[in-house]
């Protein structure tokens, strides 16, 4: 069975009064309930400030972050029909506005995040001396409990900074002592823009200096490798080129030394040093994902109980199908046809990144009768169909999708292709209590992975000039998915080939049998690696793939500058493989942030000024 640490929700917290103050209502926030005032109070803090992970608030604040990174980054479309989610339809064909309902939801969820962990913060502070002699897993509890709630901190404004930019308010647990709602500006008294990033890296960095090696009774807290591992992110960010206007500066160097000392020494919970899942399928497959030594910081899920946000990350119902699992479904949530189209590969099994592979046929298109069929002679990057459903495939233990059944909600607006990384087995759900609901699922969701970590590191020699130096750690990459690939969906029962398809493996020099469909994987050459452009090639597409539906793409492409290239092209292509509804979109070359919620400014009265992009 999983074990894991499933985070209660706190939903408020309340003050109490004598009933002559009845009127006298304390702001939210304010304790003076004495629970809370203990040990065991902080400790159910610290419960409520870890479940700010979990929502139900679906697409709009979620951190799988499928709104952003993967609809507004290309891999996905939007899904359902056009006229669903107006909000999220506008962010999805570029046609969003400052006052856009989905980005006012973000923003506040994250700043909830922000508040959660002030809150252990200034509650810790004031019984500080009956904590700090008190034990924790290699330091006393008190300074631990801060280091996790700096650590959160850090995450959420990290969070807002990633999507509208380093420009916005860093609110701590100084400011909520002075003010309950503490209104804080993001200009200077001469109207300059303050960057936030050194504040999220003090932040990050108290958490990295305090946190356990490992938590060995309560895995799911976030360790010092965690931490170590966001450092390195955010220092990345801020080194990436964006537009000039966010603050940056070159950190690569620090990037680069950080990344070694997580490589070299960083371990999850269970004490087991960082490496690379054995498959990149088992990523993805509940009872075997979360303690692979892949995972460097989860969301921890579990299908058990009544607490449906405990399970299901992207919501409850809204990114499964409409009726092929018996479980219902919105239909959101379809891998775009570039990013399948992505996974075609050449004789050697290399990626077309030259933008080829756009060239080539859709995968799946109607055949003569009208009914999609899908062409799985094409040789395909394994990877393909872990991360996607295509039809004529099996998908999961589930059937092999038709057009029929309910598995798409409306091809003309979302494609062909389905989400499956989210998505659960059928053997997954068994008999618990919230087994109807087809979002839920046991497998953790992977914030960041050691696969992240190898990518960043190669991307760190680039850019600090041995490019030369990226090969192993792309090809590392490259090397896991020859691993493992989906069988065709009858493999036969002693042992026979029942399938013409096959893994061409060129890693090791091998042939897999009994494909669903045609698969083949090679390394780069070394060629791919002479000089910083190619490199960078290499390494941009790789993350594509090996990162596919997993919330990163759209801001990968805006942190590179290179978004408005991409994202223009790439409404270009969907509309050229059927979905009108891009036809007239472009990507502005300024959106490297994304709007500052007008509603948000209103309500700051002069103190919070729109980022430089959206002026």
């Amino acid at each position: 069975m999983k074990k894991i640490i499933i985070y209660s929700v706190i939903t408020a917290l309340f003050s109490f009064g004598s009933c002559s103050d009845l009127l006298e209502i304390n702001p939210v926030g304010k304790l003076s309930e004495p629970d809370f005032q203990s040990q065991d109070g902080v400790t159910q803090l610290l419960t409520g400030m870890y479940a700010k992970m979990h929502d139900n608030s679906y697409f709009e604040a979620t951190l799988s972050n499928y709104a952003y990174g993967d609809v507004m980054g290309g891999s996905a479309n939007k899904g359902s029909n056009y006229t669903d989610q107006p909000d999220f339809t506008s962010l999805e064909i570029y046609k969003f506005t400052t006052d856009n309902g989905y980005l006012n939801t973000k923003w506040k969820k994250c700043y909830n995040g922000v508040f959660a962990a002030n809150n252990v913060i200034k509650v810790a502070g004031t019984i500080q001396e009956t904590l700090t002699s008190a034990s924790g897993e290699s330091k006393d509890f008190y300074t631990e409990t801060v280091a996790q709630a700096r650590f959160f901190r850090a995450f959420w404004h990290f969070e807002i900074v990633k999507l509208f930019g380093a420009a916005v308010p860093y609110v701590d647990d100084a400011a909520m002592k002075e003010n309950v709602n503490p209104q804080v500006s993001n200009v200077d008294e001469s109207g300059n823009y303050i960057y936030i990033w050194d504040k999220i890296i003090e932040d990050f960095q108290y958490a990295y200096d305090n946190l356990p090696d490992i938590w060995a009774k309560e895995k799911g807290r976030v360790n010092k490798w965690a931490a170590a591992a966001f450092l390195a992110k955010v220092k990345m960010y801020q080194s990436s080129p964006y537009n000039g206007k966010n603050g940056s500066q070159n950190r690569w160097a620090e990037v680069k030394s950080l990344l070694e000392e997580v490589m070299a020494n960083g371990k999850d919970n269970e004490g087991t040093k960082f490496r690379l899942a054995d498959t990149y399928e088992q990523l993805y497959t509940a009872g075997e994902s979360d303690w692979t030594g892949e995972s460097v910081f989860d969301i921890q899920m579990a299908i058990t109980g009544t607490v449906a946000e405990t399970s299901s990350i992207n919501g409850t119902s809204h990114i499964g199908f409409t009726g092929a699992l018996g479980t219902g479904g919105w239909g959101f949530y379809q891998p775009s046809y570039d990013l399948v189209n992505s996974h075609i590969v050449d004789q050697n099994g290399l990626p077309k990144m030259d933008g080829s592979y756009k060239n080539d046929p859709v995968l799946t298109i109607p055949d003569k009768n009208n009914v999609p069929h899908t062409d799985l002679t094409v040789y395909t990057d394994p990877r393909l169909d872990v991360s996607t459903g295509r039809f004529n495939t099996p998908f999961l233990d589930w059937s092999i999708p038709t057009i029929i059944d309910g598995w798409i909600r409306e091809v003309t607006n979302g494609g062909y292709y389905l989400n499956k990384k989210n998505i659960p087995r059928k053997a997954d759900k068994g008999s618990t209590s919230i087994s109807t609901i087809t979002g839920s699922s046991a497998k953790n969701f992977h914030l960041i992975r050691y696969a992240d970590v190898l990518l960043w590191y190669a991307e760190a020699l680039i850019e600090t000039g041995n490019p030369q130096g990226a090969e192993q750690y792309i090809n590392q990459v490259r090397a896991r998915a020859a691993n493992s690939y989906v069988k065709a969906a009858d493999p036969g029962t002693m042992g026979e080939t029942t399938s013409s398809y096959v893994l061409d493996d060129k890693v090791n020099g091998t042939k897999g049998v009994n494909a669903a469909a045609n698969y083949r994987i090679g390394l780069y050459p070394s060629s791919q690696f002479a000089t910083k452009e190619k490199a960078t090639q290499a390494l941009r597409f790789e993350r594509k793939i090996e990162m596919a539906l997993e919330g990163h793409r759209w801001y990968d492409l805006v942190r590179w500058n290179v978004a408005s290239q991409e994202l223009t092209d790439f409404c270009k292509y969907e509309t050229k493989c059927g979905l009108g509804k891009y036809g007239e979109s472009e990507y502005d070359a300024d959106w490297a942030t994304l709007p500052i919620p007008l509603n948000e400014i209103q309500k700051m009265d002069g103190l919070l000024i729109q980022n430089e992009n959206w002026k």
